[in-house]
């Protein structure tokens, strides 16, 4: 971002009324030009001094380009010098910058930008600002001084403040002296102010707005406070009509007659306009009634005698421990008990024990019984001979383990089947 410097807003002897021309500075240059005249003016120091006023926008642009005269310049003569700077900034002593003042630089090859609006507290305090940078390809620092020299302002604060959301900026093109004296412009045309200051400028993103999407050019917003001495426009109190509120319930755009002055250049959300008249403000300040600082007399004050009486802690000592051990005891006697008298255990091996020596006197008694053969081991006839056939089984075995039929191979008197050999001969 590239801001102008206080040549090329015109001739400075122009404002005055004195040299070539008799042309008229708006309030937003005005203060632009002032701010700008006093860091020019002071390059040839260490530390530069400027003055805002407390509760007007202070704006201060560190310029690359100065900088660039700390390091050195690139080995091959007649280079152009482009490195990469970034900058740092904090009051002297702290780690950090004032709460009123904000800094942004988008690019390490884009100059960066202190902005806020100085409050009424700091006035009169030197404010000093150290302001290191980084030359990010030689890695070598510069460190340079701040002096913010907080003036007050005659009419601080102006009774009339307005607050516009721009949707269609971010915070570096709004601070930008051209483009915030357009905005100026178009709101003193809306609301014809005899005075019109320029009071603060925020970014989106640190009132919780979201990080906006790369696409289709789209910016973060920026939110504009500016004040003035006169009473609202008729335009600018149109978005508090019953109809355009319930268009920005349901998410529609109102209807402003005044927009058009706006849309050529600026898109302004009006359902997030804010309107301040510190005139109807209640004060809540409350004076405090300081007494006499005398405390009520409570009596004379009686300390504790030095002489105190000692006491016997060996009674609460053995009650701290000996009830605790009797119930511990009983616990454990308890559990003994349980563990050691009533196991189950030695109840569940005696009914294992009795039903082992159920189940042996079951197979002994099995061995013995007499039981039915099957009809397969009963005498049969042979169907050839018709001998009668001995039983299969033998009485010496098993009849547990005896099979029901026994094979051919074993049999007495069996009919052999012929069989067919190989060399077509039949053998009986």
């Amino acid at each position: 971002m590239q801001l102008p410097h206080w040549w090329e807003l015109g001739d400075p002897c122009a404002w005055t009324g004195q040299g070539r021309g008799t042309r008229k500075m708006s309030p937003a240059t005005t203060g632009t030009f002032l701010l700008t005249v006093y860091t020019i003016f002071s390059r040839v120091h260490s530390d530069r001094n400027v003055y805002p006023s407390a509760g007007v926008l202070f704006v201060h642009v560190l310029e690359r380009e100065y900088f660039k005269g700390e390091f050195p310049p690139y080995p091959k003569p007649g280079e152009i010098s482009n490195d990469p700077i970034t900058f740092n900034t904090n009051l002297m002593g702290y780690p950090d910058r004032p709460g009123w003042l904000r800094y942004i630089q988008r690019t390490p090859y884009s100059d960066g930008v202190l902005y806020g609006s100085p409050t009424a507290e700091n006035v009169g305090k030197p404010t000093v600002i150290e302001i290191t940078a980084y030359n990010r390809r030689t890695f070598e620092t510069a460190r340079h001084n701040l002096i913010i020299n907080i003036m007050s302002a005659e009419d601080f604060p102006l009774p009339y403040q307005a607050e516009f959301f721009i949707k269609n900026m971010n915070v570096e093109e709004m601070l930008a002296s051209e483009v915030l004296g357009d905005f100026l412009g178009a709101v003193k045309n809306v609301w014809q102010p005899e005075r019109l200051n320029a009071i603060n400028i925020t970014s989106a993103l640190d009132r919780g707005g979201r990080v906006p999407l790369p696409i289709n050019d789209m910016k973060e917003g920026v939110y504009v406070m500016v004040g003035a001495d006169v009473p609202f426009s008729s335009c600018l109190r149109e978005v508090e009509n019953p109809q355009n509120q319930l268009r920005c319930s349901q998410e529609m755009e109102p209807v402003i007659t005044c927009d058009k002055k706006f849309r050529t250049q600026f898109y302004i959300d009006w359902c997030k306009i804010s309107l301040v008249d510190k005139t109807k403000q209640v004060s809540t300040y409350q004076e405090v009634i300081r007494g006499e600082g005398i405390l009520p007399d409570g009596g004379e004050y009686k300390p504790p005698s030095d002489s105190l009486k000692s006491r016997d802690y060996y009674t609460d000592f053995l009650i701290t421990l000996a009830v605790p051990s009797a119930v511990a005891l009983v616990l454990f006697l308890i559990l003994a008990y349980i563990m050691c008298c009533r196991r189950e255990g030695v109840i569940q091996l005696v009914h294992h024990s009795a039903i082992q020596k159920s189940t042996k006197e079951l197979r002994d008694m099995s061995k013995n019984r007499e039981i039915a053969w099957p009809l397969s081991t009963l005498p049969v006839f042979h169907p050839v001979t018709g001998e009668i056939i001995p039983p299969l089984h033998a009485d010496n075995y098993e009849s547990t383990n005896m099979p029901l039929m026994q094979t051919q191979q074993n049999l007495p008197h069996q009919t052999q089947i012929p069989q067919q050999q190989t060399t077509g001969k039949w053998y009986p």
